[in-house]
C-alpha cells in the first residue's frame, strides 16, 4: 500500500505518502512536534556529513480553532522544525530542495495561523507598534535594529516561505497526486492513486490532547520564598517541559512563562489553576507561551505581569490566533505592567525585568524578598543570547541592523549579576545561550536549561540540574499559608458571619490525599465534607460522559452533608490535595446556627442546578456559583408552551428539550444547551445575519423543561465561563473572522 495512517494521539495523525515525498502531520495542538519524536516518527537522518531531522512537510488543520476548551492549531514549532531542523529553508543545506512546507485548511484557519507565525517570528514589527506600547523614538528605533538583525534585514511575510492550501467543498490537490476531501467537519479523506486513508481530528467528549511526556506527581510545600523547577527543556524535547519555573512567595503560587501542557505540570505538582496567583512572562515563543489558554480555565481573571512591550508582543500573538480584538485580551487577564530596569513591588515580591535581545521583545527576571542579613534572589533567564552572537551583532553604524557597544555591555552586566539562585537557558545557536559564559558567574547555585540533551562534563562543571518538581527553598516558610488561606476563603464564603465565629471551622485538620484517592463516594452518606485548599478534583456523576474537577475554593459534598443525604457524586484527587476537612454535623450545625436555612438551601438548590450544567462544571467555586445562583431565574415549562428569555441574559437548559420554532425540522436544543451570549462577542459576530434571526425565534418547550437564565454581565468576566462562550461561538459561527486572502497553491 502506498500509503499509511498513523495515529499518534487523540487529535493527532501522521500520513506518509513516500511515492509522492508527502509527509503529512494531520492535528497540529501544542508539542505535536514532541508527540512526533516520541513516536519515532521524527528521526535524525545524514547526507554528504549533514545531519538533520525528516518529518512532516505538510500540515492539515483542524476546521475547529477550539476543541473541549484546548487550542486545535499551533503550528508555529511544526513549522520550525521543517525550515531549520529538517533544512528546508537553510542555504546550501542538501534538504532545501525549493520546496516550502504546506499549510492545509480552511481560510479562516490559514488567515489565524499566518498571523500567529508571524507574530511569533517578529512580536511587534514596525518602531510605531512599539512606541504605541509605550517606547520613545529612541527605544523603538534601537529595539528595531536588534530585531532587524536577528531576522537577517527584513520582516518577512509567512507567505515568502509557506505554501498555503485552502480546502473548500471539493477535493484539493496538494501535488503529486495526492488529494484531500473534506467528508465532514474536521474528517478528510486523504488520497494517491487507488489508495486511501480517512483522518478524523474530532476530540470525543471530554476527551483531551495528551501529554507528551512522562510526569510523575509530587507533593510541594508552599513555602516564604521559593522556586518549584517545572521545566528545564525546550520546544524540542519530549522527555520534560519546557524552560519555566513555579514562584512561591508567602504561600501565594506564581508562574514564570506557560509553556506548553501547563496544566499536566500542575496537576503533576498538586497546584490547582485557581492557586495561581499570576504569571510573569518573558516573551512570546510557543514555547513560553502555548499554556496561556489552559490558565484561562479559572473562575476570576489571572494577573498578567510583563513589561508593556512584553505584554504587547504577546497581546497581539494571542488575539492573531484566536481572531478576536485586542481589546477581549483584557477580559482574561488583570493586566499589571512592569517598568523595566527597575524594582516592581509585588507584596513584598520585588521582580526587575531587563530587557534581552532576542527575534521579539524578551526580558529576563531578578526577583528578591528581603531577610534577616539582606536580600534572597533568583534570576531567570530564558532565551538569553551567548556572549559570542552578541559581540557578533555589535556595529558601530546607528543605522544598520545590530547592538551598540553599549548595549552589550548592559546586558552582559545584567546576565552576570550574583544572585542566591539563577537558571540559564544554555539552547546555544543564534537565538540562545552558552554555559561557558557564566563560567565565573559568582552566583551560589547556577543551574542550566533550555536544552533537549544532557549536559557535557564541562557544562556539569559549571552548573547544576534540576529535574522536574525539585525545589530551591530561598527562605522557609514558618507559618501555615494554606490556613491562611482556608480563612480568606470562608470569609468570602460566608461574608455575613463574624470572623471569631469561622474559627469553629477553621479549628479543623488540613488533610493531605495521594493522587487518585477517592475523597467522598456516591452513594454514601459523608461523614465529613472538605473545603478544597490545593490541588484539583475531579467529580464523577452516574453520567459517564459527564466528568469535570474543581479548585481551591470549592466545597465538595456540600449539599450531602447539609441534608444529611447521601452524596450523589463521587470526588477524586488527581494529583496530591490538601483540603480542610470540616465534620458534617458540625458543618450543619454551624449553617442551621448563622444563616436561615430555608434562605440558604433555597439559593443552594439553584446553585446545584447550576453546577450540573456543562458551561459552569469546571474551575467556578462556591462563592462565584452562589452569586450566580442568587440572580438566576429559573423558568419551569410544560409542553409546548413558548419561551422568548429576556435581552442581555444566558440562558441554560436544565431538563427538557426546546425547539426554535413549531416546524418538523426547527433546530431542537437539549439539556447543558446555552444561548444569548453572542453580543459578547459582537464585533466577531457582525454580518451572521441567519443565525441572528434564528435566535429571535421563540423557543417551544416539546415536554416539562427548565431553563435557567443568569444576567450576561456576571458571567462576561468569569474566564472559563467565557472561553467556553467562545468555543461555543466559534462552532456556531465558523467564519466569523477574517478570511485568508494571500495566494491559494
Amino acid at each position: 500500500m502506498s500509503i499509511r495512517k498513523l495515529v499518534v494521539a487523540n487529535g493527532i495523525s501522521y500520513v506518509e505518502i513516500p511515492a509522492a515525498g508527502v509527509y503529512l502531520l494531520c492535528g497540529a495542538p501544542a508539542d505535536s512536534v514532541k508527540h512526533l519524536l516520541r513516536r519515532g516518527i521524527i528521526q535524525t537522518t545524514e547526507i554528504n556529513g549533514v545531519a538533520y531531522e525528516n518529518g512532516p512537510n505538510a500540515i492539515l488543520l483542524s476546521d475547529s480553532m477550539i476543541q473541549n476548551g484546548h487550542l486545535c492549531n499551533l503550528a508555529e514549532f511544526p513549522i520550525l522544525q521543517m525550515l531549520y531542523r529538517q533544512g528546508m529553508m537553510i542555504p546550501n543545506h542538501p534538504n532545501n530542495t525549493g520546496v516550502r512546507p504546506k499549510l492545509i485548511g480552511t481560510p479562516e484557519q490559514l488567515a489565524a495561523q499566518l498571523r500567529y507565525i508571524h507574530r511569533g517570528n517578529y512580536g511587534l514589527i514596525s518602531a510605531e507598534e512599539m512606541i504605541k506600547a509605550g517606547a520613545s523614538e529612541a527605544e523603538a528605533e534601537e529595539l528595531m535594529r536588534i530585531k532587524l538583525k536577528f531576522a537577517f534585514g527584513q520582516i518577512s511575510r509567512p507567505e515568502a516561505f509557506v505554501d498555503c492550501h485552502v480546502l473548500a467543498g471539493e477535493p484539493l490537490d496538494i501535488g503529486c497526486g495526492v488529494s484531500i476531501k473534506r467528508l465532514a467537519h474536521n474528517v478528510f479523506d486523504i488520497r494517491y492513486g487507488d489508495d486511501f486513508v480517512e483522518v478524523d481530528l474530532n476530540l470525543p467528549p471530554q476527551a483531551t490532547y495528551p501529554c507528551p511526556y512522562p510526569l510523575s506527581h509530587v507533593a510541594v510545600d508552599r513555602h516564604y520564598f521559593a522556586v518549584i523547577h517545572a521545566g528545564d527543556g525546550d520546544g524540542w524535547d519530549f522527555n520534560r517541559p519546557a524552560m519555566g519555573s513555579v514562584l512561591i512567595h508567602q504561600g501565594r503560587v506564581y508562574l514564570i512563562d506557560a509553556g506548553p501542557n501547563i496544566h499536566y505540570s500542575l496537576d503533576a505538582l498538586g497546584i490547582g489553576k485557581k492557586e495561581v496567583a499570576g504569571i510573569f512572562h518573558t516573551h512570546a515563543h510557543d514555547d513560553h507561551f502555548a499554556g496561556l489558554t489552559n490558565l484561562l480555565q479559572c473562575d476570576k481573571p489571572l494577573q498578567y505581569f510583563a513589561t508593556p512591550l512584553v505584554r504587547a508582543s504577546v497581546m497581539r500573538k494571542f488575539c492573531a490566533l484566536l481572531s478576536i480584538s485586542e481589546s477581549e485580551f483584557a477580559n482574561y487577564f488583570d493586566i499589571c505592567d512592569l517598568k523595566e530596569g527597575e524594582w516592581n513591588d509585588i507584596m513584598g515580591l520585588e521582580v526587575k525585568p531587563t530587557m534581552s535581545p532576542h527575534p521579539v521583545e524578551t526580558t529576563v527576571f531578578n526577583f528578591r524578598v528581603l531577610w534577616e542579613g539582606g536580600y534572597r534572589t533568583y534570576a531567570h533567564l530564558a532565551d538569553v543570547a551567548s556572549f559570542k552572537v552578541l559581540d557578533s551583532m555589535v556595529t558601530a553604524d546607528a543605522s544598520a541592523p545590530g547592538l551598540t557597544p553599549a548595549r552589550v555591555k548592559v546586558t552582559k552586566k545584567a546576565y552576570l549579576e550574583p544572585t542566591d539562585l539563577k537558571k540559564i537557558d544554555i539552547g546555544g545557536g543564534m537565538i540562545h545561550g552558552c554555559a561557558n559564559d557564566f563560567a565565573t558567574d559568582p552566583t551560589q547555585r547556577l543551574l542550566l536549561a533550555h536544552i533537549s540533551r544532557d549536559l557535557t562534563q564541562s557544562e556539569r562543571r559549571i552548573g547544576s540540574g534540576a529535574p522536574f518538581g525539585t525545589v530551591d527553598v530561598l527562605i522557609p516558610g514558618e507559618q501555615n499559608f494554606l490556613l491562611r488561606d482556608a480563612s480568606e476563603l470562608l470569609k468570602s464564603y460566608f461574608p455575613s458571619v463574624p470572623v471569631e465565629r469561622l474559627h469553629m471551622l477553621l479549628n479543623n485538620r488540613i488533610v493531605t490525599f495521594n493522587p487518585e484517592t477517592i475523597m467522598v463516594q456516591a452513594g454514601k452518606v459523608p461523614n465529613e465534607i472538605y473545603l478544597l485548599l490545593a490541588g484539583k478534583v475531579e467529580i464523577l456523576t452516574q453520567d459517564p460522559s459527564s466528568a469535570h474537577f474543581l479548585f481551591s475554593g470549592s466545597m465538595l459534598a456540600e449539599s450531602a452533608a447539609i441534608h444529611d443525604t447521601e452524596s450523589e457524586e463521587t470526588y477524586r484527587s488527581v494529583g496530591f490535595v490538601q483540603a480542610l476537612r470540616l465534620p458534617a454535623d458540625l458543618y450543619r450545625n454551624f449553617i442551621e446556627r448563622f444563616y436561615s436555612g430555608a434562605e440558604l438551601l433555597k439559593v443552594r438548590k439553584v446553585e446545584e442546578k447550576l453546577r450540573r450544567t456543562t458551561l459552569h462544571s469546571d474551575a467556578v467555586t462556591n462563592t462565584t456559583l452562589f452569586n450566580l445562583a442568587k440572580n438566576c431565574t429559573i423558568t419551569a415549562l410544560h409542553a409546548g408552551r413558548k419561551f422568548r428569555g429576556e435581552p442581555n441574559q444566558l440562558h441554560l437548559i436544565g431538563k427538557g428539550r426546546l425547539a426554535r420554532g413549531k416546524d418538523e425540522h426547527a433546530p431542537v436544543l437539549g439539556k447543558g444547551e446555552f444561548w444569548g451570549y453572542d453580543s459578547l462577542f459582537a464585533a466577531m459576530a457582525k454580518g451572521a445575519t441567519h443565525e441572528a434571526e434564528e435566535s429571535d425565534k421563540p423557543l417551544v418547550a416539546l415536554d416539562s423543561s427548565e431553563i435557567y437564565s443568569v444576567p450576561l454581565k456576571l458571567v462576561a468576566r468569569i474566564p472559563v465561563v467565557r472561553w467556553k462562550l467562545f468555543e461555543a461561538f466559534r462552532n456556531a459561527h465558523p467564519y466569523a473572522a477574517p478570511r485568508y486572502r494571500g495566494t491559494a497553491r
